[in-house]
């Protein structure tokens, strides 16, 4: 089933639109987080919003999927010329023959929050313009995105919490080894709306500070938004120096509702699976890019993971210093800075964390650093003890 092709990627975040703007930011270690300012929210946190979501138009015969995370779709397909490689694949295999894999968090929930303040005053029916399934739907993005980009191919949406869009890329695979499809989409978008902000104020998960990853005075999470891209293909005609998928891993440890498992047991089961996937060792990784929400539980779990299955010999860090956490989207956010890193032959630094916590024993970055890699492992794990991680490499 593996390796597969990643040939095409593309990142949007609140660094900014395309690869561009967020290997720059990454490169010099800047934050795009800022103090809350989404729409009515009044929390003392730190959001990673992304600019000029608001202001995109989707074309007249797709205005029922009109959301602000559909709209956050179309901006992320647009950069890096990324539509364009998706329907030269649709030309070569037959626009039947492309899937679409998205995963999400939040769909379109604000556009549900919004409709709710125009209910009937006296039935309490929402607006009629209100279409719950062109946005608040989970499977919204992947219907938009599918025929935005012209594609027939099937079409599914994923939706596991934070490993949302990683688990996309081992749909994507199964069913490319089943010949259902030559090629996918695969990718992950969430948006800030009310519901998520706070609902993790209510759990007692977001830092009034921007967070700060595997540092001692960690004491929550960043929400972000954002979208990440790729185009999976079989491995034929990869050229040297191309990014390929080796292998994905998945898991469930069902621990707690919103708690990992205090050991990080669903964490170590999910890197595993995916060694045995790419068939590598553990010498064979040389850069991870952790989950690491900045949460205390979460970090400390993820951490005797890591070292229990690496010690302390692979650099690894978390770059949601920078994007903040996007939920249902990071999985593919981080897997595509992966494809970056492995690209340019650097690994991220990690903005917000000022020291890494002693109890956690890893090799953890603080700055970035330039290095030959060759594979990289990034790891999402969700609520409920939903895990996957992947394992992205260069073509020899």
């Amino acid at each position: 089933m593996y390796p597969l092709h990643l040939s095409a990627f593309t990142l949007t975040t609140c660094l900014g639109q395309g690869m561009s703007a967020n290997r720059a930011a990454l490169r010099e270690e800047r934050s795009g987080l800022k103090p809350c300012d989404f729409e009515s929210v009044e929390l003392a946190t730190w959001i990673g919003a992304v600019a000029g979501v608001d202001d995109v138009l989707l074309p007249d015969h797709l205005r029922r999927f009109d959301c602000r995370n559909n709209r956050l779709v179309q901006m992320g397909l647009e950069a890096d010329g990324f539509e364009e490689r998706v329907k030269l694949a649709a030309e070569r295999h037959g626009a039947d023959r492309v899937g679409v894999f998205l995963g999400t968090s939040t769909a379109g929930i604000l556009q549900t929050e919004l409709a709710y303040r125009r209910r009937d005053a006296d039935t309490g029916a929402l607006p009629d313009d209100f279409d719950y399934g062109g946005t608040h739907n989970a499977f919204s993005l992947a219907a938009f995105a599918r025929e935005y980009l012209g594609l027939e191919g099937m079409a599914m949406a994923i939706s596991t919490a934070c490993s949302s869009s990683a688990k996309v890329f081992a749909a994507a695979a199964r069913q490319i080894a089943l010949g259902t499809i030559d090629a996918a989409v695969v990718g992950g978008v969430d948006t800030l709306c009310l519901t998520t902000l706070y609902g993790f104020a209510s759990l007692q998960l977001t830092s009034t500070a921007p967070c700060r990853p595997y540092d001692p005075s960690r004491d929550g999470l960043s929400i972000g938004e954002g979208a990440g891209f790729a185009l999976l293909q079989r491995a034929e005609g990869a050229a040297a120096g191309e990014i390929m998928l080796l292998g994905v891993g998945e898991s469930s440890d069902a621990h707690h509702m919103s708690a990992p498992h205090p050991e990080g047991l669903g964490a170590r089961l999910a890197m595993s699976a995916a060694l045995k996937a790419a068939g590598l060792s553990v010498s064979d990784i040389d850069y991870i890019n952790l989950h690491g929400t900045a949460t205390p539980a979460n970090d400390a779990a993820e951490g005797m993971a890591v070292a229990a299955e690496f010690g302390d010999r692979v650099p690894c860090n978390s770059t949601k210093g920078a994007t903040g956490h996007t939920l249902g989207a990071a999985g593919a956010i981080e897997a595509v800075i992966c494809a970056m890193a492995l690209s340019d032959g650097r690994m991220p630094g990690s903005p917000g964390t000022q020291q890494l916590d002693p109890e956690i024993r890893v090799n953890y970055l603080l700055h970035g650093r330039d290095a030959p890699l060759k594979r990289a492992l990034s790891n999402s794990f969700g609520f409920g003890g939903s895990n996957c991680s992947l394992i992205l490499g260069v073509q020899p």
